[in-house]
């Protein structure tokens, strides 16, 4: 499988090999002093330990992230020459191709409060200097997070929405749902779809819940980078070619 990615005016072209491994290479032991635990998801790749609730909130934007295929928490063991150590970053994630047929290289993550990266950067230095030429020599790039890249109106929703993903619904009601978006052109709001003034109480309770299943399986595509309201534009997706 061909890789192609761009930076500035090179292209540079690698061979992508993704071997994905069945088991953390670090196990998280439990801890007194932050929060630990194991997040569910069905594309993670062996157990999907967090360590800060930051980490287990970064889990659930990969879990959503509708490009990635797979991941893996606690992935890989970076050698680091520097402090005669190793280095175990926090995920390693895979992604689906594009409508071009092209995939981005795989992202090797690491999960820190911005606070921690400034305090320690020295520290850090050497070790996220050894990830990235681990990285780079597998065809992968190594990106750092912090609370500014996780702590987005995009969590906050899919926070609020996963509830939703796995709810019972009546085909008919997500049928009606599709029917009344289609009368409305195709995009419409909550409220107004459900206006009081028009349907019954129960029937809007009956409703309202399938709305946000059908948002998070992507029956009804919303802008979720933007805080999610009874206001905000619901569409049906695009059909495609």
């Amino acid at each position: 499988m061909r890789l192609t990615h761009t930076r500035g005016l090179d292209t540079l072209t690698s061979t992508l090999h993704v071997n994905l491994s069945k088991m953390p290479v670090r196990k998280i032991p439990k801890s007194h002093v932050s929060i630990t635990g194991r997040h569910a998801s069905a594309k993670s790749v062996g157990p999907a330990d967090f360590e800060s609730l930051l980490e287990a909130d970064h889990l659930i934007l990969l879990d959503f992230d509708r490009a990635v295929r797979a991941y893996e928490a606690q992935p890989v063991r970076v050698p680091v020459p520097a402090k005669k150590t190793s280095y175990v970053p926090d995920a390693l994630a895979h992604f689906h191709p594009d409508a071009t047929g092209s995939i981005r290289p795989s992202e090797l993550i690491e999960v820190k409060p911005a606070a921690l990266l400034k305090k320690h950067r020295a520290d850090y230095a050497p070790k996220f200097d050894a990830a990235r030429a681990y990285a780079e020599e597998r065809g992968w790039i190594f990106v750092l997070k912090t609370e500014q890249h996780i702590r987005t109106p995009r969590l906050d929703n899919l926070k609020f929405l996963r509830r939703y993903r796995a709810l019972d619904v009546d085909p008919a009601d997500a049928a009606l749902i599709a029917k009344r978006f289609a009368a409305a052109g195709g995009r419409c709001c909550e409220t107004q779809l459900l206006d009081p003034s028009t349907i019954g109480e129960d029937e809007r309770l009956r409703l309202l819940p399938v709305i946000w299943h059908m948002v998070i399986t992507g029956q009804l595509v919303a802008d979720l980078d933007r805080p999610l309201t009874g206001d905000s534009s619901i569409a049906l997706p695009p059909i495609s070619p």
